[in-house]
């Protein structure tokens, strides 16, 4: 049984139940209750992202003048300003962070290699990316362990309205960001572009709480944000500035949290997303002229520079568009193929979690040293390149990044696999993007640093410390990408860096299935205007592919953690069956004057958070429904203990007792519980109005309505609760309360095993190769 259904009724409290439709067989929603939330197993909730239009509502929105609208609106865009000033900080200094800790590290591994001291470099490299790894192991498991992953899943299950503790707290943000520096400077296959979407959202969110008595933050104006709809909307403009940060792309972050993030947009939020991204933008240009004074340290080529990559005049033909469809097709392929090894990897590390502490930590060990000594042994197995004689910069490159490192080569040559490990990912990046170095990889080398990236993506990814795929899906499509334009030589007209580009293209269309926001990002990278039809055409070619073989990656880990996402469109088998065929029961309500020991008990026996409220005689004539209320509302009122010895209506009496900030959303973590409220046997006895406090206007559908159209309606209007009325007059006033939980498909097929037999033959029908080779 879901959290958020409709609870069941005890045995000595018959009075407080309805059963559903005597036609109906009483069903108990089993679907899980928890989730994998970064790297632990945490109780879920839903958001209320609807308006509860009780009493107070309307007489808090009457009360308000101009000068209260004026604050409301000028404290969003006053906080989305701060959202993006504090983002782009937090993007700068975790690349200056890493640049400088991973230089530092690569400087001297470098140093001893040019004094052939083989054996203590490969000891400093090593044991260095160890110990920076059980760091960000460490702190993540202990500390925070939401921090583990990406996050990106986490940030667009709550978008979707799904929340669980601790995704968005302060702990989790000094860890994330902290954790990602040490992760991404062990030279783990790692990225930092998710983690940089949750730190965004996780700053939006410490915005967005409403203030703090804690600290002193109680100003009057920041009351307003105390709702899930507004902390919604300024962690979307989080998300979109955490990716404008990563990569200098302030368009990419907006379309990204429109199109990968967001299950609820309109154009007002679109603008303050791309005014978010705008002061990003702006700060991160002003931060990096900095950096380009030489005032930074061992600030790479790479990182936020990756800017302008490739801004080379672009001429091609149509001759060329065959291997650019062939670049597309592969990275479908390959992309869907990672898809499905990353979700393999992550059941297997989900159970190794399971057993404690010491094996997550073991694991992050385990994986960083096999990393180390492939990283280290590998370019052993390239032979040396000689300089070429019109290099851009010195060969072999001496000191932090470059594109010929010497490595174990002899004076004047260089070694191009080590070029490529021995760098950031950034740096590779950019190495494998630049223009006019077509002779300076091998072919083997390409290949091998490809097999490498590939198989140290998915087998890090899964370690409890942050990590994003963003960068290291960037880094395999780019060597495979120039790996292919190798192949085909001076058949083509494209170089090899923009083979490399469009690989990069490809991959990320076929493993996260992004099209226009991806884009976007690309052209943001590069620089290059004149990239669009190609690039256009490798996403579109890859997202199609991959589509025939499995979801998106963040989908995947989605269903993996067990978060359940509602999906923009309806499964066929849904048309086939009414809401009345999947409501659980039976149901348990309030009535508009209930006596305190009955709400107590119902509060005390469930944990459910949306209880309906009826009126009978002699408040009216038969049942009726009257609305909704809340778990949190109703434990709001016994903390103020403002009963009534007898069962009367409060009326105008109920705005001298409470004011609307009463029945604000707390803060993070900050949930009042019936466990801490005492009562006296004779408050037990007492009574309390409901009516004031209850949501008047709910939505509501009748029992014959398709769960296809009711999940439409739930989904696009972010509810937590749909009532389910009945068609023809009854005795009962309701049938039922939808909730998430009971859209899930393990609800509905395990309600209706024929549907499943039926799906499994249409997808045979429709899908017979995939369901083979799967």
């Amino acid at each position: 049984m879901s959290e958020d259904a409709p609870p069941f009724q005890t045995q000595d409290h018959d009075s407080l139940t309805i059963p559903l439709l005597s036609h109906q067989q009483r069903s108990i929603n089993s679907t899980s209750q928890v989730a994998i939330v970064g790297a632990n197993v945490c109780p879920i909730e839903s958001l209320d992202y609807e308006i509860v239009e009780n009493d107070f509502f309307k007489q808090d929105w009457r009360a308000r003048g101009k000068v209260q609208i004026f604050q409301y609106i000028f404290m969003k865009w006053l906080l989305c300003f701060l959202i993006g000033g504090f983002v782009s900080l937090a993007g700068f200094f975790n690349n200056l962070a890493v640049e400088n800790i991973a230089g530092v590290k690569f400087v001297i591994t470098s140093n001893m290699m040019l004094a052939q001291r083989y054996w203590m470099a490969f000891l400093v490299f090593s044991l260095s990316n160890l110990a920076l790894t059980l760091f960000a192991a460490i702190i993540t498991a202990f500390i925070s362990p939401a921090a583990a992953g990406s996050g990106i899943p986490e940030v667009k299950a709550y978008l979707n309205g799904v929340d669980a503790p601790g995704i968005l707290s302060i702990r989790t943000l000094i860890v994330k960001i902290v954790g990602s520096i040490a992760a991404v400077s062990s030279s783990l296959l790692v990225g930092k572009a998710g983690p940089m979407v949750h730190t965004g959202s996780c700053i939006a969110a410490l915005f967005g709480q409403g203030g703090s008595r804690r600290y002193g933050l109680t100003w009057k104006w920041l009351r307003f944000f105390k709702n899930d709809r507004d902390r919604r909307d300024l962690v979307t403009c989080g998300s979109a500035a955490g990716i404008a940060a990563a990569f200098r792309a302030p368009v990419g972050g907006v379309l990204f949290a429109l199109e990968e993030m967001a299950s609820w947009w309109r154009s007002a939020l679109l603008w303050r997303a791309f005014f978010t991204t705008a002061v990003v933008a702006i700060i991160l240009r002003a931060l990096i002229d900095v950096c380009l004074s030489g005032k930074c340290g061992l600030f790479g080529k790479g990182g936020l520079i990756m800017f302008d990559v490739y801004s080379a005049n672009v001429s091609y033909h149509l001759a060329d568009v065959p291997p650019v469809l062939a670049l597309g097709v592969i990275g479908g392929i390959l992309g869907s193929f990672y898809n499905f090894l990353l979700v393999k990897i992550l059941k297997v590390y989900n159970l190794v979690n399971e057993k404690g502490t010491f094996y997550k930590n073991f694991i992050a060990c385990t994986i960083s040293i096999f990393t180390s000594c492939l990283l280290f042994g590998l370019p052993w197995l390239v032979s040396c390149q000689s300089c070429p004689s019109d290099a851009s910069e010195d060969c072999p490159t001496i000191g932090r990044s470059g594109n010929y490192k010497k490595f174990q080569c002899p004076p004047g040559h260089y070694n191009d696999l080590a070029s490529l490990i021995f760098n950031t990912n950034d740096d590779a990046i950019r190495n494998l993007f630049s223009k006019n170095t077509d002779s300076e990889f091998q072919l083997s080398t390409m290949l091998i640093f490809f097999v490498t990236c590939f198989i140290l993506s998915i087998f890090s990814y899964g370690i409890v410390a942050p990590a994003g795929l963003f960068v290291p899906v960037i880094v395999t499509g780019a060597s495979y990408g120039r790996f292919i334009g190798m192949l085909i030589g001076s058949w083509g007209n494209l170089s090899h860096g923009l083979y490399a580009v469009l690989g990069a293209a490809s991959f990320l269309g076929g493993s996260m299935r992004m099209t226009v926001s991806l884009c976007v990002i690309i052209l943001e990278l590069t620089n290059n205007l004149l990239l669009l039809p190609l690039i256009m055409v490798v996403l579109l070619v890859s997202k199609t592919v991959a589509d025939a073989f499995n979801g998106n990656v963040y989908d995947l880990i989605m269903k993996v953690k067990g978060f359940p996402y509602l999906e923009t469109h309806a499964e066929p088998y849904m048309r086939q069956l009414t809401v009345a065929d999947v409501v659980s029961g039976p149901l348990q309500l309030c009535h508009g004057i209930e006596k305190v020991g009955n709400i107590v008990h119902i509060l005390k026996t469930t944990m459910h958070h949306g209880f309906p409220v009826i009126d009978e005689s002699p408040h009216s004539e038969s049942p009726v429904l009257y609305g909704l209320i809340l778990r949190a509302h109703l434990i709001a009122l016994l903390k103020k203990k403002a009963f009534l010895c007898t069962p009367v209506q409060l009326g105008a009496d109920a705005f001298r007792h409470f004011s609307s900030d009463d029945f604000a959303k707390k803060g993070l973590g900050n949930v009042d519980k019936i466990e801490d409220i005492e009562l006296t046997d004779e408050e037990m006895e007492m009574f309390l109005d409901l009516h004031p406090f209850t949501n008047a206007s709910p939505y509501t559908v009748v029992d014959t309505m398709s769960l296809a159209k009711a999940l439409i309606l739930f989904r696009e209007v972010g509810l937590r609760h749909l009532l389910v009325i009945p068609k023809i007059s009854s005795r009962a006033p309701v049938v039922g309360i939808l909730t998430r939980h009971d859209f899930m498909p393990e609800h509905i097929l395990g309600l209706h095993p024929s549907l499943v037999r039926s799906r499994w033959k249409r997808l045979r029908f429709q899908f017979p190769l995939l369901l083979k080779i799967f």
